[in-house]
């Protein structure tokens, strides 16, 4: 890694491009490397005092909600997030720092018999030391909090990637940080992802946690595999929604529909199939084509808005070219939302029929508005269908008889569950994580985020003879 003249890194409004919110260079080598030797210092105090971390993070969570306002409007104007998310987002962000301030205070280890009398095994969780977390653009401050808290909380020291697009966002993070916690616990360097995966082959980074692509995810974990290193990558997501004969139509349809196309379906979770029993597909294509037909598309901080604007013209393009391909193999469209006048990178939210379980609009995550709509005969056929991808992160099953909702939904294999719910909505306190292509490593959030955060120390003791 060189002191070379690095790119420009830059954020743009997505609903007015010509609005450039931020504008920084890449972090030099020189920068970089301090900022780890910097953090590897720190660790060293900070896993000393739980009560001192615990304190921390509270202190933080205050600063973010002292904030809030602030993050609130530069969420809805760098990443086109409607405002009631962005709210939601700021107010959960502050809600993981205050849940992890008190795990900070958790048992640190069990003591156990040992094999001779007298003997005993103390088995205790220690922090890794420097964990680099690379963070999307979809979530500019929840994600990197839900990484950052977990691993703070247990004694490590944090490094932040923030997303190129949410570059304005991570320093008013980082401005939070620097009021309430010690120099070097939690730095962030705005860089490319060239050298940031220059970066995973350094020795000061004694882990990296990931969300982003299924492609780059795991070309971040075999990297890091080359020198033993744990990487934990939360990926892509196809994530279907089953709606059974005896499911409330009108509430399935709101679940599915605010899944799909809140945020403009920019949501690894995002619902982006419907799987319906034939005897209520008719009613449930009704009710879903009546609730597309009537989204608000616009600015994100107008009034009632759920969906904004696309995060690039590449993402545009991507979208675009998906449902033209999806028509032009056979898909019906059911139906459109009107755009209007509105500029930026907005695209219209779509609802098509893809009976074909391999088309690309059925395989591949289409990270916009873009619903399909398959219809099957069968429990059976239900269950083949939502299984029919290499993703597997969340799924949710829609019907009244909850016992069959919940033996259906055990033979979906998707990390996340959902009985009657949407598939975006997330439990900090619970684990976060999905099977195949969706994860890689152990779970994220909740207690079990100790799992990636720590590695056990096994300690015998005999006493002294006499």
């Amino acid at each position: 890694m060189t002191d070379g003249e690095g790119e420009v890194i830059r954020s743009i409004n997505p609903f007015d491009p010509d609005d450039i919110v931020a504008e920084t260079g890449e972090a030099s080598g020189s920068e970089i490397s301090a900022t780890l030797d910097l953090a590897v210092q720190a660790q060293r105090e900070w896993r000393v005092s739980a009560i001192g971390r615990s304190d921390a993070l509270l202190a933080l969570a205050a600063a973010i909600d002292a904030r809030s306002d602030e993050f609130v409007r530069l969420m809805v104007r760098e990443v086109g997030k409607p405002t009631a998310e962005a709210i939601g987002e700021v107010k959960r962000a502050a809600a993981i720092l205050r849940f992890y301030s008190q795990v900070a205070l958790d048992p640190s280890g069990e003591l156990f018999p040992g094999s001779v009398p007298g003997a005993s095994v103390a088995v205790r969780r220690e922090p890794l030391g420097v964990v680099l977390a690379i963070c999307p653009w979809n979530f500019p401050l929840a994600i990197p909090i839900w990484k950052s808290a977990p691993a703070l909380a247990y004694g490590n020291t944090v490094v932040i990637k923030p997303a190129s697009p949410a570059i304005a966002v991570g320093c008013l993070l980082s401005e939070c940080a620097e009021e309430t916690l010690p120099p070097g616990v939690l730095g962030n360097l705005p860089m490319s992802g060239a050298t940031a995966a220059e970066l995973l082959d350094d020795p000061r980074i004694a882990a990296v946690t990931f969300t982003g692509s299924t492609q780059v995810g795991l070309a971040v974990s075999e990297r890091m595999a080359r020198r033993g290193a744990p990487a934990q990558a939360e990926m892509g997501g196809q994530n279907p929604a089953v709606v059974l004969e005896d499911a409330n139509i009108e509430a399935a349809a709101d679940a599915i529909v605010s899944g799909a196309m809140g945020y403009a379906g920019q949501k690894c979770t995002a619902t982006r199939r419907v799987v319906v029993l034939e005897s209520v597909a008719d009613v449930l294509t009704e009710a879903l084509v009546s609730r597309v037909r009537s989204l608000k598309v616009g600015d994100p901080a107008g009034d009632g808005v759920t969906v904004g604007p696309l995060i690039s013209q590449s993402a545009v393009d991507e979208f675009e070219d998906r449902v033209e391909q999806a028509l032009g193999d056979g898909a019906a469209e059911l139906a459109r939302a009107d755009l209007g006048d509105e500029s930026g990178y907005l695209v219209s939210p779509a609802l098509l029929r893809v009976d074909d379980l391999l088309d690309p609009a059925n395989q591949e995550e289409t990270f916009g508005p873009l619903l399909t709509l398959i219809r099957v005969y069968s429990e059976a056929e239900a269950i083949e269908a939502a299984n029919a991808t290499r993703f597997g992160l969340v799924s949710s099953v829609h019907g009244a008889d909850l016992g069959r909702a919940v033996a259906i939904s055990s033979q979906i294999d998707t990390g996340l569950q959902r009985i009657n719910a949407p598939t975006p909505g997330v439990d900090f306190h619970v684990p976060f994580g999905g099977e195949g292509d969706s994860s890689f490593g152990p779970r994220e959030q909740g207690r079990a985020a100790r799992e990636f955060f720590t590695s056990s120390r096994t300690m015998t003791i005999i006493p002294s003879p006499g």
